[in-house]
C-alpha cells in the first residue's frame, strides 16, 4: 500500500485561486466545463443550475454570470452535450432537465427515475444520455423519446459514474464497482468489489480506457487496471488525511492533456498526482471548508473547485445562512500537472 503523504496545513488563502462571482447560495454538488467554450456549469442544493462565462485576462481569470434554471429540489449532477450547446442536470426531483443553453431555449424533462438521480453522462458515441439513480437502476435515454432505451438493474444505489467510451464504470452502495463495455451496453462486463474497504465516493475512468480510479470516504484512492495481465500495476494510496484525521475523497478528475489527475477532499485540499510514477506532483493549501466537487476545463488550463459544506456531518450540522459557498478557479502550472519520470528502481522518491 503506497502512501503519498498527508494533507498540508490549513491556509485561509486558497492557493491564489480566483473566486467565481455570484456563487450558489447553498452547497455546490457538481461542476462541469463546456467541451467547446469557456462556460462553467454548477449545480447546487439551492435547486439551481447556473452558468458562468469564464475569461482569461493576463495572469487572472474573470467570471460573468450568464444564465440559470431551476429544479424543484436540490440538483446533484450535470453534464454537457459534446457539441457544447446543451446542459443536462438531475437531482432530488427524480428528473433530468435538458437545457438548450446556447439557443436560449427553455429546459425540458428528458429522463425520470423513482428516486433521486445521483449521476449522469452524455455518451456522444451512442448519442445517448445515461442516468444513475438511488432507485438502484441505470437508464439509457434517447432524448427524443419519452421512455428509456434500456433500464439496467444495479446491485444497489448509484453513487458514482464515469464514462470513457467504450468503458463505463459505476460505483454503487456496498462497495460494488460495475464495469460496462458500451459496445454491449445492456450487459455487465465485470463486477469488481472495491479495492477500498469503505464506501465509494467517486470514480474516474482512465483516459486510455484501460482501468479506473476509485475514491472512498476513508481518504484513500485505488488505481485499478481491467486487464488481468496488468493487475501487478494495481495499488491504493492514502490521501486527504491529517494525522489521525481521515477525510473523504470527494472528487477525481483526469487532466485532459497530461492524463495526470486531481483529488479533492473533505479536508478542503486538492492535490495533483501521477499514477504512472506513483508520485504526488503538488499538494495545495487547505481551504476553510470541504471541497465537494471539481472539474478541469476542456484544455486543462483551469481547475475549478467548490468550497462549501459537503454534508459529511449530516443536515443537523449545516446552516446555509452562515456556511457560505464558494467556487474558485486555479490555473495549474505545468510543474503541477505534467507527469514525471519514475525515480530510481523503485519508481518512487
Amino acid at each position: 500500500m503506497a502512501a503519498f503523504g498527508n494533507a498540508p496545513a490549513a491556509n485561509t488563502n486558497p492557493n491564489k485561486s480566483f473566486e467565481v462571482s455570484q456563487p450558489p447560495t447553498d452547497s455546490v454538488s457538481s461542476l462541469c466545463f463546456s467541451p467547446k467554450a469557456n462556460l462553467l456549469i454548477a449545480t447546487s442544493w439551492d435547486n439551481q443550475v447556473r452558468c458562468w462565462e469564464i475569461s482569461r485576462n493576463g495572469t487572472g481569470v474573470a467570471s460573468m454570470p450568464k444564465a440559470s434554471i431551476s429544479h424543484d429540489q436540490p440538483v446533484l449532477c450535470s453534464a454537457w452535450k459534446d457539441d457544447g450547446t446543451t446542459v443536462f442536470s438531475g437531482g432530488c426531483d427524480k428528473q433530468v432537465k435538458m437545457w438548450p443553453l446556447l439557443s436560449g431555449g427553455q429546459p425540458v424533462t428528458v429522463a425520470m427515475h423513482d428516486a433521486p438521480i445521483k449521476e449522469l453522462a452524455w455518451i456522444p458515441e451512442m448519442n445517448l444520455l445515461v442516468t444513475g439513480s438511488w432507485d438502484k437502476t441505470m437508464k439509457y435515454w434517447d432524448t427524443r423519446q419519452a421512455n428509456p432505451v434500456h433500464t439496467q438493474q444495479l446491485p444497489d444505489r448509484c453513487y458514482a459514474l464515469s464514462v470513457r467510451h467504450p468503458l463505463m464504470v459505476v460505483g454503487t452502495a456496498d462497495r460494488n464497482l460495475i464495469v460496462f463495455n458500451l459496445q454491449n451496453p445492456q450487459a455487465e462486463f465485470k463486477r469488481i468489489p472495491s479495492p477500498l474497504k469503505y464506501q465509494t465516493r467517486c470514480v474516474a475512468a482512465f483516459p486510455d480506457q484501460q482501468g479506473f480510479l476509485v475514491g472512498s470516504i476513508e481518504g484513500r484512492v485505488g488505481v485499478h487496471h481491467l486487464d488481468d495481465s496488468q493487475q501487478n500495476k494495481n495499488f491504493t494510496f492514502k490521501c486527504h488525511r491529517d494525522g489521525n484525521e481521515i477525510y473523504s475523497v470527494n472528487s477525481l478528475n483526469f487532466h485532459p492533456i497530461h492524463h495526470t489527475f486531481a483529488t479533492a477532499g473533505s479536508d478542503g485540499a486538492f492535490n495533483f498526482w501521477d499514477k504512472d510514477s506513483k508520485q504526488r506532483l503538488k499538494a495545495m493549501s487547505r481551504c476553510s471548508q470541504p471541497i465537494p466537487c471539481s472539474a478541469f476545463s476542456n484544455d486543462g488550463s483551469i481547475y475549478a473547485y467548490s468550497v462549501c459544506y459537503d454534508w459529511s456531518k449530516g443536515a443537523e450540522n449545516h446552516n446555509p445562512a452562515t456556511a457560505k459557498s464558494y467556487i474558485y478557479m486555479h490555473l495549474p502550472q505545468d510543474s503541477e500537472v505534467k507527469g514525471k519520470p519514475r525515480v530510481g528502481t523503485s519508481g518512487r522518491k
